[in-house]
């Protein structure tokens, strides 16, 4: 049985090899792959991840822009709890009219 790397060394080899996986050809990327496992004794599909990914892109969840301002989410929020919590996003659609109206006629 192989010796089992330390974690420093893990890294150094992942990052060795992750750029030329990047750029290999499909049968070049199965060979760095067999090699890896061997190595690092990661399972074959986390090895996959690792050497797929970009460290940069892994490190943080992408940034949305905010698609509605806070008046708008509040009443958004307000329409679905009056339609009691309703879960569909088409369900909800197509009650928020009926919701409106009946909004309007108790005001």
């Amino acid at each position: 049985m192989a010796r089992q790397l330390s974690m420093a060394t893990r890294k150094e080899l992942i990052g060795a090899v992750r750029q030329r996986y990047c750029n290999a050809a499909h049968a070049e990327k199965r060979q760095l792959l067999d090699e890896s496992v061997a190595l690092t004794g990661y399972h074959r599909k986390h090895a996959i991840r690792i050497l797929g990914c970009a460290p940069e892109v892994c490190a943080s969840p992408p940034v949305r822009n905010r698609v509605y301002n806070e008046a708008v989410r509040q009443t958004l929020i307000g329409l679905w709890e009056a339609g009691d919590r309703i879960c569909s996003n088409k369900r909800l659609k197509e009650l928020i009219p009926i919701l409106i109206e009946a909004m309007q006629r108790l005001r």
